[in-house]
């Protein structure tokens, strides 16, 4: 099922989303509260959940 761990550090806070054997398997930004970064792990659920895959050649 996996869940997001919220990272409080002097620069404000992050989460990490963990997959269920504890492998990090995305990162956010850092925010500037608490408040924000929760309000990003909502969008992230709201916005992903059935989310395409795309591929991009970097060349």
């Amino acid at each position: 099922m996996g869940k997001f761990v919220i990272k409080t550090t002097e620069k404000g806070s992050h989460f990490v989303l963990k997959a269920d054997n504890g492998e990090v398997i995305a990162t956010s930004q850092v925010y500037k509260s608490k408040d924000s970064c929760k309000k990003g792990i909502e969008s992230v659920k709201r916005n992903a959940p059935d989310a395409e895959i795309v591929e991009e050649v970097v060349e």
